[in-house]
């Protein structure tokens, strides 16, 4: 991702953690999604892209963390798996099934000719299920909740046929069977008509169907719905009967569960992609709904080996599905203002059902995006439901017809603004910025950030509310919420010791450090490591403003000083020049600045081994948060960047180190561990 900032990047990983949450909560605790799965994956997969380009952005909420979501307020009592129920990793493609085979025969150290048998099955989408059976007999059943802790559903599975009480045959004292409670195509029509009917809740799709069947307080309405549920896997056992998949699969089918009627075992990728295909062509007569093929490793004790990483098995992986398409009508095209001013064109399609989900928006990108396709409303298009993108057009069937072509507009329709695009950029941005009401609650967000002020108690939802309230229109006027004590605690949900612990936590950041101050104003292109570089030189703020306004009136040595600063190219400066052009945004700042008193930036620094040296972390770091590396490697005199090149002197790698790594090890980089590199700091200390 070599056009996205390091600041656009924290931006989209905020959000996306934010929207994955909410659509993660709509999907396990409510049953009520409002997108498809291959909308949600297509999230999950950006996240996973960001994260990977930028591995120090990897937010403490991150959804690569995460496995279902929190047990909402339920009727239902909740359950601790005795082994956590993880999620899977998801491929799109040939290439990356091939890619997980060879990671794990890298990582087993396999010789070429060494066969790697994996089991193949339909994936179908239905409800996570675990049912513990002591001595044979079912003693509780638990969804699967956030993976570790679920709700207890023994009643409602007792009205399931094809889940028995009672184990046949000789059956570990302790075993849990895993797999989907889910409804087939026939009884979730039929369940919608009756429904409709009765005059009840229409179910978007089986699996809603299904977990809102067997989610409820009543086992009686769970008795009167036809679910179904087939094995898949196992959790807590105290013995396991075999010593691969395949034959502890096939031992809980002998018992008496249903397993996939498509389960079987390959020997190489060339099976699995054939199995893949095999199964894919039979989906739409399938009597059940399913969005891929899941893989595992056989053998067991390679499972073992291999593990796990953050919410998912190394041995296991999802082949989803690509995508499937459908004709509609594109009725409207809106535009919408994002956090950085970004103008995000937005089709409103004639309700389309693509893959057994109803479509009715769909995203247009940017104006390019509707130049190339010649889409204007009225047009018939073809609508794309895909693995690595959320609902796109991918064809225009009317474009010849002669009607008036669509006007990407040059003002913002939140605040009237001018809407320009950077020169080499596609991206249409609004030049409002604080003052445009689209993006003002999401900058007060992201200047009470993490990264940024660090804020505590004033979360996304405080913000909007205090928005609303007309409380914070900018930044300074967080500094004056203690003037609203009073007003605030008659607020329902605040108490006087959280009214005090808000303003005494503004009240500790009166003095707050000028780069995370810069960083939080959200200007475009200043992240958070340009925001130290430039305090770095500049020390101060005001001096700053001084040099970026210059070299916008065309003082040639000021913006020569500027890019003259390690790390700082012509974007940045032309960005810094256009946000202090704005009389706005300079009102802001002055604002601002009435309010707070960061200090002279100085980076103290020590002679150490790597003073002068470019330093890079990468992979997960256990000790400490990355922003702390790499404020220690300054202050060892060394300057830490986000990637490896040539001039890099060292490589400090933690667990999950990929790319970086690989590099390094081809450009003959140094490489040590989070260990060795505590060393050094210790040393210099």
């Amino acid at each position: 991702m070599p056009d996205m900032t390091e600041a656009d990047a924290a931006n989209e990983l905020m959000r996306l953690a934010r929207e994955i949450a909410k659509h993660n909560k709509l999907y396990h605790a409510k049953d009520d999604p409002e997108i498809s799965d291959q909308e949600f994956d297509a999230l999950v997969r950006r996240n996973a892209e960001l994260e990977a380009a930028f591995p120090h952005l990897v937010r403490e909420d991150s959804p690569s963390k995460v496995v279902g979501h929190e047990i909402a307020a339920s009727p239902l009592s909740k359950v601790t798996h005795e082994v956590r129920m993880m999620s899977l990793d998801n491929a799109f493609s040939a290439e990356e099934v091939e890619e997980w085979v060879a990671r794990v025969r890298r990582f087993l150290s396999l010789d070429d000719g060494e066969e790697v048998s994996i089991t193949a099955e339909d994936k179908i989408d239905g409800l996570s299920c675990s049912l513990r059976y002591e001595h044979g007999k079912l003693v509780r059943a638990a969804t699967r909740g956030d993976g570790q802790v679920g709700e207890d559903v023994t009643p409602n599975i007792a009205h399931i046929a094809d889940i028995p009480q009672q184990l046949t045959g000789d059956v570990p004292e302790v075993f849990e069977i895993r797999g989907e409670v889910y409804m087939s195509k026939a009884d979730f029509h039929a369940l919608n008509a009756a429904q409709e009917e009765a005059g009840g809740k229409l179910f978007a799709n089986p699996r809603n169907a299904a977990a809102g069947s067997l989610r409820q307080k009543d086992a009686s309405v769970t008795a009167k719905r036809p679910l179904k549920f087939w094995a898949h896997g196992w959790g807590a056992a105290s013995e396991v009967p075999g010593a691969t998949q395949e034959e502890v699969v096939r031992q809980i089918e002998a018992w008496g569960v249903p397993i996939s009627p498509l389960f079987t075992r390959v020997h190489d990728v060339a099976s699995m992609l054939a199995h893949y295909e095999n199964i894919a062509s039979q989906r739409p007569d399938l009597p059940y709904e399913i969005d891929g093929v899941v893989y595992k490793i056989d053998r067991l004790d390679w499972q073992q080996r291999l593990g796990f990483v953050a919410k998912a098995p190394r041995w296991a992986l999802a082949h989803k599905f690509p995508a499937e398409q459908a004709e509609t009508t594109l009725e409207a095209i809106d535009i919408q203002v994002g956090r950085t001013g970004k103008l995000t064109p937005v089709g409103r399609l004639a309700p389309v059902l693509v893959g057994g989900v109803t479509v009715t928006n769909v995203t247009l990108h940017n104006r390019d995006e509707i130049e190339r396709l010649g889409v204007r409303p009225g047009d018939r298009v073809v609508v794309q439901r895909a693995g690595d993108v959320i609902p796109q057009l991918v064809d225009n069937l009317t474009r010849e017809t002669p009607r008036e072509p669509f006007h990407f507009p040059d003002h913002c329709p939140e605040c009237g603004s001018e809407a320009v695009a950077e020169e080499g950029e596609v991206d249409v941005r609004c030049t409002g910025g604080l003052i445009c009401p689209a993006q003002r609650t999401e900058r007060l967000k992201h200047f009470v950030s993490r990264g940024a002020l660090d804020i505590d108690g004033l979360g996304e939802k405080t913000i909007d509310q205090f928005f609303a309230l007309g409380w914070l229109e900018s930044p300074a006027d967080i500094f004056r919420l203690h003037q609203r004590r009073d007003a605030i605690l008659a607020l329902e949900g605040w108490q006087e010791r959280s009214v005090e612990k808000l303003v005494e936590s503004i009240e500790a950041r009166r003095e707050p450090d000028a780069a995370r101050l810069l960083f939080g104003l959200g200007i475009r292109h200043v992240g958070a490591v340009t925001a130290r570089d430039l305090m770095k030189h500049f020390h101060e703020l005001p001096a700053l403003r001084e040099a970026a306004e210059a070299a916008h009136s065309g003082d040639e040595d000021a913006a020569q000083a500027l890019t003259s600063i390690d790390g700082i190219g012509g974007a940045v400066v032309e960005a810094l020049g256009d946000f202090f052009h704005e009389d706005h945004n300079k009102a802001v700042w002055d604002d601002l600045l009435s309010e707070v008193s960061p200090p002279p930036y100085i980076v103290e620094t020590k002679d150490s081994p790597v003073s002068g040296k470019t330093v890079v972390f990468t992979g997960k770091l256990e000790t400490m948060s990355r922003d702390e590396a790499k404020a220690q490697a300054e202050r060892l005199g060394a300057k830490a960047s986000g990637s490896v090149s040539a001039k890099t002197d060292l490589l400090v790698a933690g667990p999950g180190a990929g790319s970086k790594l690989k590099k390094a090890a081809e450009l003959g980089i140094e490489v040590i561990d989070e260990a060795g590199w505590a060393a050094i700091v210790a040393a210099a200390s």
